[in-house]
């Protein structure tokens, strides 16, 4: 028991000197928790206290009180002797007026004079001092009987009485008696404020637990109402103070709970005379919750003093306004056009609600007004939103399982360009009608023998590399460097060509490319291909003309779909918006805004897929037949929304849907570019990277790496890419290793007979990429890998020179095509490496150099 006596002492002890004087504790940890301790000791010693100072302020009025009456005696007195002294005053001016008054005499008679003089000023200042004191010790007797009988403003003006006089009495508040005085009118006012801080309860009084709120203009049986109590809020300077409560113990109590939307039942606001509660059930939606708001702003404006409203609106605004407008006008905001009309009420009810708080003179609700203001540029941003968060989620989620489309490409040709397209092309060909196969079906057969001749269209291909006889490198292949040594066998027409190429696809890089930062590294990228149209000739009047119907099929990933369905969504939202009998009249004007939304969504799709898209193999190509496939289905769109009788002619001009199909179409090809180029730079440095191939180590197992990775491709590509596009690509990787063949074999200073043995090896293992190409002719038919490859005859008469001596060279160039594919110059060089230099080698250079175009007659 001793134990727990300790604790509860110390405690009592600090809590006594505290009240008494002031004083804290030196060191406050010692003090035990107040949890554990007993306060019962505590609250004996505080109570002992108050009894004790409640006795010494009772002793000290007593002793006040015969001081009081000791001072007026002695007032009376001093009177008596005032009266004596200007009785000597008298004689002591007669005798001075006398002829036989001495000097000395005098002079005694002027201080005596002088000193009394002093006396009376002193005794007339106590005097005064005394009934001032009498007077503020009558005024606090006063504040005293006020506060007992709750008449708290006559107690508050009676104080504030007692201040001035206190001030005017002119005695230092050192002094024992002004003292007394200062303490009593503290303990007045303390006293006073408990007993204004109950009544103001009385009449504003907030119950959190039962979620009510009564406000009183009076109370039975108390002095003090409402419009009184302004003025002692004011007296205390505590306006502020108490409406920063009354408004936290409002939003406790009525306004979290009913903006609570995390809750599934939210009670309702109600209204009972003098008295706001929750009570029921509310409904679910923004504008029951507005209608709520507005009933607390309202009663808060009617029940309280005219005074205390702006104080208190400036809580409530600055809490209530950003969270309605965050939490809940926000969320309320549909992504689309279907849930429109509850928005309209919404936006209806939020301007009502401003009209209400105007009404009734609350002030700083401007984000209200201006979410109301901006509702249909808030709706068209919400719409924005949602449609970039659809195509960042869709992306997210993976390109998914692929999906077969086909691409059928139409043309009007005559009988000859029929038969040569339905060689050359990947596509499968066909007609409107079922006997233009078979009237044409001999005549193709006919030509047969031209299987290897280059194709002249290539259906659904980027036009990255055009493989025909006078083509010498790939797409971008002098990009890399591989070709910089055979820049001498192009011809000027091809070099113009390639610039004119480069110029085009500068032009086709639209603004949104831009935006995304894209321009940054399109330098370093190979020539944005174009998808190649079928070339037409001239078409001979005197044959028949049919259409032409290509189809080819290729895999897209389940990207291209949702977005395309997306877009469909937004522009048929945009085109309702645009008639005239149009019921969402409050949004009307975002149509133009609806239709930009398909550019954003595709540049967002240009801008990050190649992120996603990496994580796939084949992602590049995917992105490729991605690309192209929404440019398709968006021209198909924009050329049936400009044909439909059901849209206003705004809405059909309102599409602008061109700069986004040449941005997709560009986009395509500079994904097919980037992904040539990776393979390219990856084969490249399979074959020894900048260095010639014939100086590895290994040179078997660099041309063995470079085939099989040209093979893996092949295997990753097929499933993904149409014929022709794959064709296209793979003939591109076969003639980079063959160029790079080509060009380490010309730049070496000497061949000797066992080297150019190795090097016709090495030329075999690589050409065995002609499976990848085989012929249309069954087995036994030539490939046609020299129609995708440009430098793969090239490659195969390489090796015939190499195996081949000082004659089967000449007649190679004068009666067979090895002029055709290689230079005199490269000839020359070849022969001068590999043979030795005697009269037959001179003589053999020189008839080439006679004639180094021989077939040319």
């Amino acid at each position: 028991m001793a134990a727990a006596t300790e604790p509860s002492l110390q405690l009592s002890n600090a809590l006594v000197a505290f009240s008494l004087e002031g004083r804290f504790p030196e060191d406050i940890s010692h003090l035990p928790p107040v949890s554990e301790t007993d306060l019962q000791p505590a609250i004996q010693a505080l109570a002992k206290a108050k009894k004790d100072l409640e006795t010494e302020l009772t002793t000290i009025d007593e002793e006040t009180k015969e001081d009081a009456s000791s001072w007026a005696r002695n007032h009376k007195t001093l009177q008596e002797d005032i009266i004596r002294s200007r009785t000597i005053a008298n004689d002591i001016v007669r005798q001075s007026e006398a002829p036989d008054v001495s000097g000395e005499s005098i002079e005694d008679a002027e201080e005596k004079a002088d000193f009394l003089n002093r006396e009376v000023q002193y005794s007339q200042q106590l005097h005064g001092v005394l009934r001032k004191i009498q007077h503020v010790n009558g005024l606090l007797c006063e504040v005293e009987a006020a506060k007992n009988e709750r008449r708290i403003l006559d107690s508050l003006h009676l104080l504030e009485k007692s201040w001035t006089a206190i001030d005017e009495v002119g005695v230092s508040k050192t002094c024992r008696v002004m003292r007394l005085l200062d303490i009593r009118s503290f303990e007045l006012k303390s006293a006073v404020h408990e007993v204004f801080d109950h009544v103001w309860k009385a009449l504003v009084h907030v119950d959190i637990d039962t979620r009510q709120i009564a406000v009183y203009n009076d109370i039975e049986g108390e002095q003090m109402n409402l419009t009184d109590a302004v003025v002692g809020l004011r007296a205390y300077k505590e306006v502020d103070e108490r409406m920063e409560q009354l408004w936290r113990n409002v939003d406790a109590a009525i306004v979290s709970p009913r903006m609570d939307t995390r809750s599934d039942a939210l009670p309702k606001v109600q209204v009972q005379g003098d008295v706001l509660q929750l009570t029921g059930r509310a409904e679910q939606s923004v504008e029951a919750l507005l209608s709520d708001l507005e009933t607390v702003f309202v009663f808060l404006a009617q029940h309280l003093p005219s005074d205390l409203l702006p104080s208190l609106g400036k809580f409530m605004i600055a809490d209530v306004i950003p969270r309605l407008v965050g939490e809940c006008l926000n969320s309320a905001v549909p992504s689309s056009l279907a849930e429109i009309g509850n928005f309209q009420a919404t936006i209806e009810k939020a301007r009502e609600f401003c009209e209400a708080l105007e009404r009734d003179g609350y002030t700083g609700f401007d984000e209200l007004k201006v979410w109301v203001d901006n509702a249909p540029s808030i709706w068209l941003g919400k719409c924005r939103e949602t449609t970039l968060n659809a195509v960042r989620s869709r992306l997210l989620s993976g390109i998914g399982d692929p999906k077969q489309v086909e691409k059928i490409e139409k043309q009007m040709v005559s009988i000859s360009e029929g038969k040569e397209l339905s060689k050359t092309s990947g596509a499968a060909a066909a007609t409107e009608s079922n006997d233009w196969g078979d009237a044409w079906g001999e005549a193709w057969d006919e030509d047969k023998d031209q299987a290897n001749d280059p194709p002249k269209t290539k259906s659904n291909a980027p036009d990255v590399s055009k493989p025909n006889e006078d083509d010498g490198a790939d797409d971008g292949a002098g990009a890399w460097g591989w070709d910089e040594e055979d820049g001498a066998g192009e011809s000027e027409g091809k070099k113009d060509a390639e610039k004119k190429e480069a110029e085009k696809d500068d032009d086709d890089e639209d603004d949104s490319a831009a935006a995304w930062g894209w321009g940054d590294d399109d330098t370093a990228q190979e020539p944005e291909p174009e998808p190649a149209a079928p070339r037409s000739k001239p078409i001979n009047t005197s044959e028949e003309i049919r259409e032409l119907v290509l189809r080819e099929t290729y895999n897209i990933s389940s990207m291209p779909e949702p977005v395309l369905d997306l877009i469909s969504a937004i522009l048929e939202d945009g085109a309702k918006l645009t008639r005239e009998d149009s019921e969402h009249t409050s949004v009307a004007a975002t149509a133009p805004g609806l239709f930009s939304l398909p550019t954003f969504a595709l540049a967002l799709f240009r801008a990050i897929s190649p992120y996603y898209y990496s994580f796939s193999d084949g992602g590049n190509m995917f992105l490729y037949n991605d690309a192209m496939y929404l440019a398709e289905r968006l021209s198909e769109f924009s050329d049936g929304w400009k044909k439909r009788e059901d849209l206003t002619p705004r809405a059909r001009n309102m599409l602008r849907l061109d700069n986004d199909i040449k941005s997709l179409h560009s986009f395509a090809n500079r994904s097919y570019a980037n992904e040539m180029n990776i393979q390219k730079t990856i084969l490249r440095d399979l074959l020894g990277g900048p260095q010639s191939v014939m100086q590895q180590d290994e040179t078997e197992s660099c041309i063995e790496s470079g085939t099989a990775r040209i093979r893996t491709m092949a295997a990753t590509w097929e499933p993904i890419l149409a014929r022709s596009v794959w064709t296209q690509a793979i003939g591109s990787l076969a003639d980079a290793l063959a160029t790079k063949l080509i060009t380490d074999v010309l730049e070496m200073p000497s061949i000797g007979q066992d080297e150019a043995y190795n090097i016709a090896k090495l030329i075999t293992a690589a050409t065995d990429l002609d499976d990848l190409f085989p012929g249309s002719g069954g087995e036994g038919a030539h490939p046609k890998t020299a129609q995708y490859a440009p430098s793969w005859l090239r490659l195969k008469y390489l090796s015939e020179v190499l195996q081949s001596n000082l004659n089967e060279v000449r007649y190679m160039w004068f009666e067979s095509e090895l002029s055709v594919h290689f230079t005199a110059a490269e000839v020359i060089d070849l022969i001068e490496a590999s043979f030795e230099a005697n009269s037959r080698t001179k003589e053999t250079i020189r008839e080439i150099q006679a004639k180094p175009a021989p077939l040319a007659g």
